[in-house]
């Protein structure tokens, strides 16, 4: 054998302890990601940090201290990664971390290696991914690959930003999170960005939640990169309309409950000018209705289905932060679900299921 032996590859239980991430910008998303995945306690130390980690916070997903890391905070970590981008700030992470004998990771990423097989094609393309609902383990083999590859990740705040840690050294990452009531980076500039990248002659990943084509936006980024020349890969993910249920343990369907289900948007209340559903005829489908992006209309929502002739007792349901850790599901009848969803403290990303399946007991006979 020759060759330096880089170190010892090992599996750190985090669960349940407490891990304290320095930097709080693109290059410590990924990590930021996967050990809330690997439901580690995430305390992150940084003065400017991205949309994602900032959001990370909000949703009460890590801790959030934006200022300078103290060797006190150092002291007390179990385990430290030092992820700030600047080679020179990390290697002083380190350094402190040994004075005080905790051990200290350094870097953005796992991936030091081209992907298995090789690089597919070369750049000057944009591969718009979807992520599926959040856990990394439900993004595509397909997908996982093109992340590998990538020269640029354009992510948003809902993709499996765990996944990031797979990127080669050297890939940029850049966060356009689009944070409801809160920092937004406007489509028209994720466009110029994706054609910009790839004109360079760059792999261009667009990662996101979900699916692109199901209340991603993903139409739009294609027509805006097919109109400039840009080729356009697509790699289909699991949608949140599907998995968040399913993840509850609600099947959008079952044989002797229901015989379809309808998806809908709500991120406008029925009577709004810019709403363009027939909730009345939704009332009647006889059909299973997920509702994407609905909590703050949720209430508008249930009163304009009782009035128009679905029952108040209807089973309804709505699941938060599906995939992630923290999911939570609360259940109640359609005429309940949106004060009871407020009770809960439930906030986006969140899916609301109504219709028999949302009261589904796999116990039940048939």
């Amino acid at each position: 054998m020759s060759g330096p032996i880089a170190g010892l590859l090992v599996d750190l239980p985090v669960r349940g302890r407490e891990v304290v991430v320095v930097g709080g910008g693109v290059a410590a998303l990924g990590r930021v990601a996967a050990l809330r995945a690997s439901r580690a306690t995430v305390v992150v130390f940084s003065t400017d940090p991205v949309a994602s980690v900032a959001d990370f916070a909000e949703r009460e997903l890590i801790t959030l201290h934006e200022r300078e890391v103290t060797d006190e905070d150092l002291a007390n970590a179990w385990l430290i990664y030092a992820a700030t981008g600047d080679p020179q700030a990390d290697a002083e992470i380190v350094s402190r971390a040994t004075a005080l004998r905790r051990f200290c990771l350094i870097g953005t990423g796992l991936a030091s290696h081209e992907p298995a097989g090789g690089r597919l094609k070369p750049g000057g393309r944009v591969v718009l991914v979807g992520g599926g609902p959040g856990d990394p383990g439900l993004l595509t083999l397909t997908g996982m690959r093109a992340i590998q590859e990538a020269d640029v990740v354009i992510a948003d705040r809902l993709a499996p930003l765990a996944a990031l840690q797979w990127v080669r050294p050297g890939t940029e990452i850049i966060d356009v999170a689009k944070i409801p009531r809160g920092e937004f980076t406007s489509q028209e500039e994720i466009n110029r960005l994706l054609i910009a990248h790839a004109r360079a002659g760059k792999s261009v990943v667009r990662l996101k939640g979900g699916d692109n084509f199901v209340f991603g936006r993903g139409g739009e980024e294609w027509q805006a990169c097919a109109a400039a020349g840009i080729e356009v890969q697509l790699v289909p993910g699991v949608s949140s309309a599907l998995a968040a249920p399913a993840l509850a343990g609600i099947p959008v369907t079952h044989r002797s409950l229901n015989q379809g289900f309808t998806v809908v948007s709500g991120h406008v209340p029925p009577d709004d000018p810019r709403s363009t559903l027939d909730w009345a005829a939704l009332a009647r489908t006889g059909t299973a209705l997920v509702v994407m992006m609905g909590v703050a209309t949720l209430p508008a929502i249930s009163a304009k289905l009782i009035a128009s002739g679905m029952d108040p007792a209807t089973p309804a349901a709505t699941v938060a932060d599906a995939g992630h850790p923290g999911q939570r599901t609360v259940r109640a009848t359609l005429a309940d679900i949106a004060a009871a969803t407020v009770a809960a403290g439930l906030v986006p990303p969140a899916v609301t299921v109504i219709g028999s399946v949302a009261g589904f007991d796999p116990l039940a006979p048939e």
